[in-house]
């Protein structure tokens, strides 16, 4: 007879948890404790190991506010991690032992957010179904912006015309060791200037992951005659590469270097055999939902619509 426990993480699983997240059929090294960790004094953690006659077969990364639990909120995207040869049968059951486990932890509310589709080949969404099953309710709904590599590459013929014209201001474009020039002369102040926001990670943050996970994380700049112009950021698992974070200067702004660097990067990562580059997010806290201008110019690079889901579901 299968019989499943469930425990909180703590330190003590640190390696049997990493050990996991490198041959789940689902997971990034976002769920490495390492990178989850980073920033653990701003979310009380609630991640917890499923096991099965003590064997491990699910963690779930997540955080408590309150009496509700989150798949966590401090990164950016989540949900339930499972050992790749685990039928939906044994999804379902560890679903509901972990509602059983938050209900006796006097949880009124489980949030959760499964990685976009387009991360895993061999699928991931079972769990959606089964939330689904269970009386969880689409919380809300943003619009995650990709292109899928393995098609031919589709750019708008206005940022084509562009492209070729910048390839002849003698650009150069650099994978930075250092992410101060980035970060200090183009990414906060821009994002101060148009956004009045700062990015999620302080250079110093960016700068310790990168030393954790030297091959997953990367800068990119574009520079003009020795001057820094526009810079991406780049977070790479196996099948994807995501551009976590894209700024450019006013001179920049001016020249197009932004595109110019993702239409070089959407080229080199398409040879390297990368099934998706993953935009982001276009959401804004509007009338529409959305920021026309940022929906427009993914768009233009070849970006198409995945939907990124947040369920809801009231623990009884």
């Amino acid at each position: 007879m299968t019989k499943y426990s469930i425990k909180k993480y703590d330190q003590n699983d640190y390696v049997i948890w990493n050990d996991f997240v490198a041959l789940a059929k689902n997971a990034t090294f976002l769920f490495h404790r390492d990178f989850m960790e980073y920033h653990q004094d701003r979310f009380e953690d609630f991640s917890l190991l499923v096991f099965e006659n003590e064997k491990l077969k699910a963690i779930l990364p997540a955080n408590i506010n309150g009496k509700s639990v989150y798949s966590h909120q401090g990164l950016t995207y989540g949900g339930l991690l499972f050992a790749a040869k685990l039928k939906a049968e044994k999804v379902e059951s560890i679903l509901d032992e972990i509602l059983s486990f938050l209900k006796e932890n006097s949880i009124e509310a489980f949030h959760y957010k499964p990685i976009p589709g387009f991360y895993f080949s061999k699928g991931n969404q079972e769990i959606d179904f089964f939330l689904h099953q269970r009386g969880a309710l689409p919380e809300r709904k943003e619009m995650n912006m990709a292109v899928n590599l393995q098609l031919p590459l589709h750019i708008s013929k206005s940022k084509m015309k562009h492209f070729r014209r910048i390839e002849n201001l003698d650009l150069d474009i650099i994978e930075e060791k250092d992410f101060e020039p980035f970060w200090e002369t183009i990414l906060e102040p821009r994002l101060l200037e148009k956004f009045n926001a700062k990015p999620v990670h302080t250079k110093e943050e960016i700068t310790s992951l990168k030393q954790k996970f030297p091959e997953k994380i990367r800068q990119y700049s574009v520079y003009q005659k020795d001057e820094i112009i526009a810079g991406i950021t780049i977070f790479e698992t196996e099948n994807v590469v995501k551009s976590q974070y894209g700024a450019t200067s006013e001179k920049g702004e001016q020249v197009r270097a932004l595109d110019f660097l993702f239409i070089n990067l959407m080229h080199k990562y398409k040879r390297k055999g990368k099934k998706f580059f993953d935009m982001g997010i276009v959401n804004e806290e509007n009338e529409k939902g959305y920021h026309s201008g940022l929906l427009q110019q993914k768009e233009e690079l070849g970006c198409a619509v995945y939907n990124q889901d947040f369920y809801k579901i009231d623990i009884k």
